[in-house]
């Protein structure tokens, strides 16, 4: 906190993280109650993943190339004006959401590497670094503790209209503070026509392809769990959909827990991912299978606890492990994977519900998960430290 830069990447981090979670309670609860459709708000949430998908490798071409900081706060006005869309969003006119999610999501996927190739230039990639990605996922806790429930209490009274109208002045006040940064990246000299390059170094290196074979067998599942969640809400805890802002509350909970403790030294970071992807699967079964909301609440926290953990370990040893020049490439396509586990699991899941029915989904895509901690313990090689060599 010293580090005047890193101030002002934190604090625009918590600015508009607040608003961007009052979306994640507002949006499906948004979609579900204007359709009533499952299939609807799957589709929402599977449209977040293509912007990534199709952009990411021209987009991290140049962000290896670009002011780091002007390309983040721009990406900030181009997702404000890209919620303000869904205020003209009705039950005739639900197209406007998902076009309003593509921009978004579009501007995020240059925002998101952009973040975390810059942090490393603003701290180093010593014991700082590990030390700022776990306060940045700590503030993201307390935010994702206290934005849901907010989320849903806001939902119940001003409603969607306010909600919406919170995040955009989020992403305005973020783009603002970025501005401010002076801190500049060593651009890449590399030749800007190999897309590709960030997916031919990941796969040679055996610490990124193990993460990134293992997390997206992961986040496939995650994102499906995802996808039916106010569905689970709904028709299993026979709540309200607004409800999910709690359990997403008890999910904080845990990260915040969990980024407290990633700090210290345990494990090598192969077994630390390994360990952590079992403990937030097992997490699944039991939210998935919770009698009631109380228990579904903390079960969610227990799969928060965990998960933090994972995925500071695998952002953090990510950092470490890609060339400096590179990480805009290497962070585009570890998004990219992202959110093509978000895409395959937002996709599948409604339609698996549809022959199967919800709860045998809920449990076969737990145990989907479950499958990422034996892959991770082949592919990841053994040791305590990661160079940047690898």
């Amino acid at each position: 906190m010293r580090n005047r830069d890193f101030r002002r990447l934190w604090s625009s981090a918590g600015i508009s993280g607040i608003g961007s979670w009052l979306l994640v309670v507002a949006i499906p609860f948004h979609v579900f109650n204007l359709t009533g459709s499952t299939v609807a708000t799957g589709l929402a949430l599977a449209l977040e993943a293509l912007p990534p998908l199709l952009l990411g490798p021209w987009a991290g071409i140049l962000l290896d190339r670009w002011d780091l900081t002007r390309a983040m706060w721009i990406a900030d006005l181009v997702s404000a004006a890209a919620v303000a869309l869904i205020l003209f969003a009705n039950a005739d006119r639900l197209w406007l959401i998902y076009v309003a999610i593509l921009v978004e999501n579009s501007a995020t996927m240059v925002f998101r590497p952009a973040a975390r190739a810059l942090l490393p230039a603003v701290v180093g990639t010593g014991n700082e670094l590990t030390a700022a990605n776990a306060l940045n996922a700590f503030t993201s806790s307390a935010i994702r503790l206290a934005a849901p429930p907010l989320g849903a209490l806001l939902l119940a009274g001003p409603g969607i209209t306010f909600v919406l109208a919170v995040d955009i002045i989020s992403y305005l006040l973020s783009a603002a503070i970025i501005a401010t940064i002076h801190t500049r990246r060593h651009q890449s000299t590399a030749v800007a026509d190999k897309p590709l390059e960030g997916f031919r170094y990941a796969v040679r290196d055996r610490t990124l392809r193990g993460i990134l074979l293992g997390q997206t067998i992961f986040l496939t599942a995650n994102a499906g769990l995802t996808a039916l969640l106010v569905p689970f809400t709904v028709d299993r805890l026979h709540a309200p959909g607004y409800v999910v802002g709690y359990l997403i509350s008890g999910l904080g909970a845990g990260y915040l827990i969990g980024a407290a403790l990633s700090t210290r030294a345990w494990l090598s970071i192969r077994n630390r991912l390994a360990l952590t992807q079992f403990a937030t699967a097992a997490a699944f079964f039991l939210l998935f299978n919770a009698p009631n909301i109380p228990v579904a609440i903390v079960a969610a926290g227990l799969i928060g606890l965990p998960g933090s953990i994972l995925l500071i370990t695998a952002q953090t040893t990510i950092q470490r492990t890609a060339p400096a020049a590179m990480l805009g490439r290497i962070g585009a396509l570890f998004f990219a994977a992202d959110s093509l586990a978000l895409l395959v699991g937002a996709l599948v899941a409604p339609a698996v519900t549809l022959a199967l029915g919800l709860p045998l989904t809920l449990n076969l895509l737990a145990a989907f998960a479950v499958l990422a901690a034996p892959l991770t313990l082949i592919a990841v090689p053994m040791r305590n430290q990661v160079s940047a060599n690898s």
